[in-house]
């Protein structure tokens, strides 16, 4: 059976969250008795090598900005990112690889992870490393928003001045936005994607902290009671109950407007005219050069 991928981004915080927590329950205190790896772009390290964690334990799962590493005994860790198509699903022992989509399957006894990726981009990634410098280098280093204080967050939000929309998805600057919950953040806290960051005023930045905190928890909640003691499958940047975020011409839950967008290249910004910009509506070719100079370069960029 082929697992498609579900949506068009990278998971986020409330998603990587939902995973940590399913892959918790069922892998802490396991040994892994085999990894089964299908695709030859997945593995991007040599030392140690990937078979050096089959017959160990996994002691810890952490998240690492929107990456998700497996701590194992002898202090050696497991870092995979899923980038916009890589996706987890939990199978019975031993399950079959399932056709074009399968990268890796990790065996236990008590069940498979299976990882997969749609499409043919191959952005999918796994790491083995030790626990010293190199598992640090995975951490991107951006702000908590549920652990710093207002004062902090000001801080990054003002180092540099881009678009808070930029800013806000910087894995650099904080940990774990990207671009569906920024859309539903911004929509949150009424105000543009395309201000400035260190054009703010304070009170709009209080806003803005407390919007980021809102709309993530309220996320992780809602996914969390809909995944209840299953396994999280159905990863989607796109949610019927998301006020902004993949909903361009539909209406805005609160103002009733359009919801509006602004594509550049690859990248999409849904935003409410109504909510957001006083009823303007921003223009793809008036932001051109503002997104030329401002938009993230590469998939990379967004972590």
């Amino acid at each position: 059976m082929e697992y498609p991928s579900f949506g068009d981004r990278v998971p986020e915080l409330s998603d990587i969250t939902i995973y940590i927590e399913a892959l918790q329950k069922r892998v802490i205190g396991q040994t892994l008795n085999c990894v089964r790896v299908r695709s030859p772009f997945l593995v991007r390290t040599f030392d140690p090598p990937l078979d050096s964690v089959e017959g160990k334990t996994i002691r810890e799962v952490r998240r690492l900005g929107k990456r998700i590493a497996f701590g194992f005994d002898d202090e050696l860790w497991v870092v995979i990112h899923l980038m916009i198509a890589g996706r987890l699903h939990w199978k019975p022992p031993d399950a079959k690889l399932p056709g074009r989509y399968a990268l890796a399957a990790f065996d236990f006894a008590d069940g498979t992870l299976m990882f997969t990726e749609a499409g043919t981009k191959h952005r999918a990634s796994l790491h083995v490393v030790r626990y010293d410098g190199s598992l640090q280098t995975h951490q991107p280093g951006g702000l908590d928003v549920f652990t710093s204080t207002l004062d902090e967050f000001a801080s990054a939000l003002r180092r540099e001045n881009h678009t808070i929309k930029r800013t806000l998805t910087d894995p650099h600057v904080f940990d774990g936005i990207g671009n569906s919950y920024s859309d539903e953040i911004l929509h949150r806290a009424r105000l543009s994607p395309f201000l400035m960051s260190q054009k703010l005023a304070d009170s709009d930045v209080a806003t803005l902290f407390a919007a980021c905190r809102e709309v993530l928890h309220e996320w992780i909640e809602r996914l969390r009671a809909e995944t209840g003691d299953g396994f999280p499958e159905k990863v989607t940047a796109f949610r019927k109950e998301m006020a902004v975020h993949g909903k361009y011409g539909k209406p805005c839950p609160v103002s009733r407007a359009k919801v509006q967008r602004i594509r550049y290249a690859d990248n999409e910004t849904n935003y409410c005219s109504g909510c957001q910009t006083e009823g303007r509506i921003l223009a793809d070719r008036s932001l051109s050069r503002l997104l030329k100079n401002d938009w993230p370069k590469h998939i990379g960029e967004l972590d």
